[in-house]
C-alpha cells in the first residue's frame, strides 16, 4: 500500500550526477515504495533542481534504520562544528581556473 507521505524542502547545495555538478534547489523526501532498494517501504530522498529538468537529480533510498542513523550522524557533525565555533555559511569567491587570465 502506498503511504502517500511526501514533503519538499527548499535548500541550497550542489549535487553530482554523472560527471557534472549542478545546483540543488529542493529535496523531495518521502516514505513510500523504493524504486531499487529491496524493502516494501523506504525513506526516499531526491535532491533536485527542477528548473534543469529530470537529469538534475540525485536519488537515495534508505532503510528506516539507515535513515535514523544518518539523521543522528548529521546532527552530531553539526553539533561538533558548533562546539568548535566553525559552524557557518560563509560564501567564498571561487578563484579563476589555472591558465584562464
Amino acid at each position: 500500500m502506498c503511504t502517500m507521505i511526501a514533503h519538499q524542502v527548499k535548500l541550497e547545495g550542489r549535487g553530482k550526477s554523472g560527471p557534472e555538478w549542478f545546483e540543488v534547489r529542493e529535496a523531495n523526501v518521502s516514505y513510500d515504495h523504493p524504486y531499487d532498494l529491496p524493502f516494501e517501504h523506504a525513506l526516499n530522498i531526491d535532491f533536485v533542481n527542477e528548473a534543469l529538468g529530470p537529469g538534475a537529480r540525485v536519488a537515495v533510498e534508505l532503510s528506516v534504520d539507515a535513515a535514523r542513523q544518518l539523521v543522528k550522524t548529521i546532527e552530531a557533525v553539526l553539533a561538533q562544528a558548533g562546539e568548535r565555533g566553525v559552524l557557518e555559511d560563509i560564501r567564498v569567491v571561487a578563484a579563476p581556473a589555472v591558465g584562464s587570465r
